[in-house]
């Protein structure tokens, strides 16, 4: 069975994002919310489809566009998706990856 988990970093990240967006517009931060968590499901079938950003002994960490948005996550094995954070493009994701 094919699992995906969300770190609690992850988890506040996303928190984070809605509650910025919906500082202005809430029914947006939701739609951005749902539809980074709904492109995080695709890889349920498709776990390779983000980007290499580096290998570690835990497995490989890739990273999946979704507009603006950059969500890395960790392939510990092909049954196995870990979802590390959710960063904004603007941001430096060696910051927060090191």
């Amino acid at each position: 069975m094919e699992e995906i988990r969300w770190t609690s970093e992850a988890e506040r990240w996303l928190r984070d994002i809605h509650d910025y967006i919906a500082r202005d517009d809430s029914e947006t931060a939701l739609k951005v919310v749902e539809g980074i968590f709904e492109k995080a499901q695709v890889l349920l079938s498709f776990p390779e489809i983000g980007y290499k950003y580096r290998s570690e002994p835990e497995g490989e960490i890739r990273i999946l566009l979704y507009g603006h948005y950059r969500i890395a996550y960790l392939v510990q094995n092909p049954n196995l998706i870990v979802v590390l954070g959710v960063f904004h493009g603007a941001l430096d994701i060696d910051r927060y990856l090191p």
